[in-house]
């Protein structure tokens, strides 16, 4: 879907980190817009604003455009630009940044899990401290995004304080940088152990709940089979 929708597309519009991801044979004989981190609703303007014009405009976002991504900016945007009913807005699912780092640390998520981002840049960070002490507390895996960035240093520090609150010392969290791109790097380490230096902003941490385990070399969150049933017949 995303290809037919880059090959139909007249314009593509995005992060520049995120351009550079596109095929290069995606963007030839196309009008290229691409800006810096920041410029969200400057880029959000610009598409739906040729969009208005009648040209077809593809927003890029990475992993999956709902999660943490530009589809919500950019239907916020069309309703507050009054365009509603004058542009068509589809969004294109993609693999979220959390799916991609779960299939290579196993299979951590397959039970009840939550979702936070550390970036204290559009919620406060008292909101933040909050859900992850209301997450550990339920007993939720816990995903993390943008963990770790140099005037953020701390905040994965005091995220991994909260989660030895509530879980065993033991308990595994994996670190995935950049999953599935040329710098992909792992590392899974009990929650004792986790280092918080190793994250940047393209990593995700996630910590197992208490039932979390190792299983051949990967982090398993049962979802309760052995409990019902008899695995080993």
């Amino acid at each position: 879907m995303a290809q037919t929708a880059l090959q139909a597309a007249d314009m593509v519009v995005g992060y520049t980190a995120y351009i550079e991801l596109v095929p290069p044979p995606l963007l030839a004989g196309k009008t290229v817009a691409a800006t810096g981190m920041t410029h969200e609703v400057a880029r959000c303007r610009t598409a739906l604003e040729a969009a208005a014009e009648g040209r077809r405009v593809v927003l890029v976002s990475s992993g999956d455009a709902g999660v943490y991504g530009m589809a919500g900016l950019a239907l916020e945007m069309l309703t507050t630009l009054g365009l509603d009913g004058h542009v068509a807005f589809t969004v294109v699912p993609g693999i979220p940044a959390v799916c991609a780092a779960a299939a290579l640390l196993g299979a951590p998520l397959t039970h009840d899990f939550a979702v936070v981002s550390l970036s204290d840049l559009l919620t406060p960070r008292p909101v933040i401290e909050q859900r992850l002490e209301a997450a550990f507390a339920a007993d939720f895996v816990v995903a993390i995004y943008n963990p770790r960035s140099r005037k953020r240093a701390g905040h994965l520090t005091a995220a991994l304080a909260c989660a030895a609150r509530h879980r065993s010392p033991e308990t595994p969290v994996g670190m995935v940088k950049s999953a599935f791109r040329p710098a992909q790097a792992i590392r899974v380490t009990p929650l004792s152990a986790a280092d918080p230096a190793w994250a940047d902003m393209l990593t995700i941490v996630i910590v197992g709940n208490s039932a979390s385990r190792m299983a051949a070399g990967r982090i398993l969150t049962p979802r309760g089979y052995s409990g019902k049933y008899d695995l080993g017949q």
